[in-house]
Order: C-alpha cells, then structure tokens, then sequence
C-alpha cells in the first residue's frame, strides 16, 4: 500500500501561523497600553508638580 502525503500538515501550518500573528497582535496592544499609562502618569505627576509650586 502506498502511503498518501501526511494529513493536516497544510492546515497546522496556517494554525500555527494564526496563533503566532494573534500572539504578536496581543503583545503589541499590552505595549501601547503601558505606553499610554507611562505618558499619563508622567503627565498628571507635572500637573500636581506644578500645582504644588504654585501653590507655595
């Protein structure tokens, strides 16, 4: 009997693929949004500095 080609190989490749792109998609976003907190509290930490000062 003559052993037809390996099943699923085609379909696990795109699989893996697939996962790695949504892996790479989750990590970009989780970056942005520690990015985006880093700004904001940098930001509200010169408001309240500046507050501060002119308060004195």
């Amino acid at each position: 009997m003559a052993k037809g080609s390996e099943k699923n190989t085609k379909n696990k490749a795109l699989h893996t693929k697939l996962l790695n792109r949504k892996k790479a998609k989750l990590q970009e976003e989780k970056a942005a949004k520690a990015l985006r907190l880093k700004t904001l509290v940098t930001k509200m930490n010169q408001q309240k500095n500046s507050s501060e000062t002119n308060a004195d």
